[in-house]
């Protein structure tokens, strides 16, 4: 938990110069029971060894900017600017189709055959930028449409760089709803923990949303269409310091659309302003100035 600790002591240098900020919601573990192990044998040893020396290794990126051409994509395509990374570790077996590459659909379309294995993909774009203002915005929300599912699906967030090889909510400063055995994680290597008795399984047809609150840094998650209780409070902050992506994880023959709001969402309420990915990429923290006069060229930016 150290880099929790370094984030509390930033909060408390930045109380220091800003008398009246107000530090943001602690973290703190989920009340629910945690599992030993999961339903199912989640993964060998030799891999969660890995993922920690990948950690060690390689620290969290500091939040970018997102360069010109992609807030100029933003601005004419909305939504439908944010796709799925498609992978090219030998452990992933399928296909990644985004909605900005044709003109005929507005989600992202993922399927995998039997032969994938556990596998983390996340969005090209952060669902949440640090650097970027959030004036009027309440959080940032996307869902999954499951076609099929005949091996494992998980929805969540994680920041980069995060081991391809880990399903979300595993490892550093990722966490995840895993479908199969509806159980959550944040950071847990472990079984997770128990979500909700409002979900008994997973099937085809099926919508699951993943949401993030600003103000509380609560993570929740939504059940075709229905908003379910706060799954994590108190992550991802404070915001400035993290970019946030969204995270699936996938195992086996699976078949699901990604919406990050290209098309109407099935939780209604993620379909106001408040709640869309792309309405906070364009202004920096602190500034008064309008879009063009603060966005870097591509080679300066550092970013996406």
């Amino acid at each position: 938990m150290s880099f929790f600790k370094s984030l509390k002591n930033k909060i408390s240098e930045h109380n220091g110069a800003q008398g009246s900020y107000q530090e943001p919601p602690k973290w703190a573990p989920a009340p629910e029971k945690p599992h030993q192990y999961g339903l199912r044998n989640e993964a060998p040893a030799a891999e969660y060894e890995a993922a920690e020396k990948f950690c060690q290794q390689y620290p969290p990126q500091a939040p970018r900017l997102v360069c010109s051409d992609v807030v100029d994509r933003i601005n004419a395509i909305g939504c439908k600017a944010w796709g799925i990374e498609p992978s090219t570790s030998p452990r992933f077996a399928g296909c990644v189709q985004n909605a900005s590459d044709r003109k005929d659909v507005s989600t992202c379309r993922v399927q995998t055959t039997a032969e994938c294995k556990d596998i983390c993909l996340l969005s090209d774009l952060p669902i949440t930028a640090g650097l970027y203002d959030i004036q009027g915005k309440t959080g940032v929300y996307y869902e999954l449409y499951i076609r099929k599912m005949e091996g494992l699906i998980a929805i969540g967030t994680a920041c980069r760089p995060y081991p391809a090889w880990r399903l979300p909510g595993w490892n550093r400063l990722s966490a995840g709803l895993h479908l199969d055995d509806l159980r959550k994680f944040f950071e847990d290597p472990d079984g997770g923990r128990d979500y909700t008795d409002t979900i008994t399984s997973i099937r085809s047809g099926d919508t699951v949303g993943c949401g993030y609150e600003f103000a509380s840094g609560t993570l929740f998650f939504t059940y075709n269409g229905i908003r379910l209780p706060p799954a994590f409070t108190g992550i991802y902050l404070p915001r400035q310091s993290h970019d946030v992506f969204a995270a699936i994880g996938v195992e086996g023959d699976c078949d699901f659309e990604v919406n990050f709001g290209g098309d109407v969402f099935k939780w209604k309420e993620g379909n106001e302003w408040a709640w869309r990915v792309e309405g906070h990429a364009g202004r920096l923290n602190g500034s008064s100035g309008g879009v063009d006069d603060e966005l870097p060229t591509y080679h300066d930016a550092g970013g996406y």
